[in-house]
């Protein structure tokens, strides 16, 4: 079972964000206070888990979490000031939304851009470490999939509904075929050995 705190004394929120590596849709990040008694046997790095689990968990996180915000960066955004910016942005909107006001931040990841009078600890591949970051990762996963799956109706053929807007040879085809939506990252570059399409 995963850590269920950083041992800090201190109320602390998991932080992790969701869609760094599409093509299109926005990168999303949540931030999530727990209980300091919360256990889940199942709980664990969003993307170890099946998706009817990530389900089942997103709606315990919520009814149990102390506090839980989702914020997004739209592809625009992302456009203007880089993905890794964009990142830390969408945590910083998450953690802003929160009603309960941490005392620590606990990052997945290697880096992040300092929040306002709240100290923080980047934890490489958190997700699989804390409670709180794995939660995180979870409610900014199901969230970003569900967008992506409402996107895939109103822009069909790119199979956003089961790739998320990663670059899958289909996503890739599709943008050969069809060209790009609003929701793509015109920023984003195909591997060298594809042809521009941005």
């Amino acid at each position: 079972m995963l850590a269920s705190n950083f041992g800090s004394g201190k109320i602390e929120a998991g932080c992790d964000e969701a869609g760094r590596g599409p093509l299109a849709g926005p990168v999303v990040a949540a931030a999530v206070i727990l209980p300091v008694d919360f256990k889940n046997e199942l709980l664990n790095d969003s993307k170890q888990l099946k998706k009817s689990h990530r389900e089942a968990l997103e709606v315990i996180i919520k009814e149990e979490a102390l506090a839980w915000a989702v914020a997004e960066v739209s592809p625009t955004e992302i456009d203007e000031i880089n993905i890794l910016n964009a990142s830390f942005l969408a945590m910083h909107r998450s953690i802003e939304q929160l009603n309960t006001d941490p005392e620590l931040l606990l990052i997945d990841g290697n880096r992040f851009k300092k929040y306002p009078d709240i100290p923080h600890e980047c934890v490489v591949k958190g997700d699989g470490k804390f409670m709180s970051i794995a939660a995180a990762s979870i409610l900014a996963k199901t969230h970003r999939d569900a967008i992506m799956e409402k996107a895939a109706q109103q822009y069909p053929g790119y199979g956003w509904e089961t790739n998320a807007g990663y670059p899958t040879a289909k996503h890739r085809q599709a943008i050969r075929d069809l060209g790009v939506t609003p929701l793509h990252r015109k920023s984003f570059r195909l591997p060298p050995e594809q042809i521009e399409l941005f």
